[in-house]
C-alpha cells in the first residue's frame, strides 16, 4: 500500500507547501507515484497537467480521509500531504496517519526553535532545513546556527534545501512544461533522500528516467534513523 508523508509544523512561512510538491516532483522524476495533497483552506487546487505527480483537493476532513483510504489502497505510490501552519490539532492528527513527517524550517532563530519544539513532539519527524541560503558565508553561519541549536536531532535532519527562486514555478496553477535544471537537481535529490529514509529501492525500470540518473543509496554515515528504528 501506499505510503503516506505529512509536511507539517505549527509555524507558517516555513516552506511546507513548496517543499511538498518538490518532493512530488522529485519522486515523479524518479519513476514513482505521487500525490500531492492539500489541506490548506487558503490555497487554491494547482492542476497537475505538466507534472511528474498528481494533485489531490483534500480542504474539509471528509475529503481528507476519502484520499488517504484511497491511497492506502494504492501499491507503489506515495502521498505527500501538504499541511498548513498554526493547526495543532491538524499537526496531530496528520502525524498519526503518517508514516513520517516532514518539518522544514527556514534560517532563523525563530523558525529553529519551533521546529526544535516539533521535533520534540513527533518521535517520527525530520526536520528539512528549506530555502537555505546559496552565498557561502551565510550558509557557513546558518549551518552553525543549527549545529548549535539543534545538536540533539542531528540525526534526525535531512540535507539543506537550497533557496532557489524557481522552486515558486511548481506553485503555478499551471505548471510550465519545462523547468531549469538546478530545480530539477534539487527535487530529485530531495526525493533519493526521502526513498532512502523509507528504505525503498531507488532503482527504477523506467527507461526515461534511468538514462543519466543513477541512484544510489545513502552513505551509512549520512542517513538519518531508519523507520524500523523509530
Amino acid at each position: 500500500m501506499a505510503r503516506i508523508i505529512c509536511v507539517i509544523g505549527n509555524k507558517g512561512g516555513t516552506g511546507k507547501t513548496t517543499l511538498s510538491h518538490m518532493l512530488c516532483q522529485g519522486l515523479g522524476l524518479l519513476g514513482y507515484r505521487a500525490a500531492c495533497v492539500l489541506t490548506d483552506v487558503s490555497r487554491e487546487p494547482l492542476s497537475p497537467n505538466g507534472r511528474r505527480y498528481i494533485t489531490a483537493d483534500a480542504r474539509n476532513g471528509d475529503a481528507l480521509a476519502k484520499v488517504i483510504d484511497k491511497l492506502r489502497t494504492l501499491d507503489e505510490w506515495v502521498g505527500v500531504v501538504d499541511g498548513a501552519g498554526n493547526r495543532t490539532d491538524m499537526d496531530h492528527k496528520l502525524y498519526g496517519l503518517a508514516d513520517i513527517v516532514l518539518l522544514p524550517f527556514r534560517d532563523s532563530h525563530e523558525d529553529i526553535r519551533a521546529v526544535v519544539r516539533d521535533l520534540d513532539l513527533f518521535p517520527r519527524a525530520y526536520g528539512v532545513p528549506a530555502q537555505w541560503p546559496s552565498n557561502l558565508w551565510q550558509r557557513e553561519a546558518a549551518d552553525r546556527n543549527v549545529l548549535q541549536l539543534m545538536g540533539a536531532f542531528r540525526d534526525r535532519l535531512l540535507k539543506p534545501v537550497g533557496a532557489l527562486s524557481a522552486s515558486k514555478l511548481l506553485l503555478q496553477k499551471q505548471m510550465p512544461e519545462n523547468l531549469p535544471s538546478p530545480l530539477i537537481r534539487a527535487c530529485r535529490a530531495l526525493g533519493r533522500e526521502v526513498l532512502d529514509i523509507l528504505e525503498i529501492d531507488g532503482d527504477t525500470d523506467d527507461d526515461e528516467v534511468r538514462v543519466g540518473c543513477h541512484i544510489e543509496r545513502l552513505p551509512a554515515a549520512e542517513t538519518p534513523m531508519r523507520l524500523r528504528h523509530a
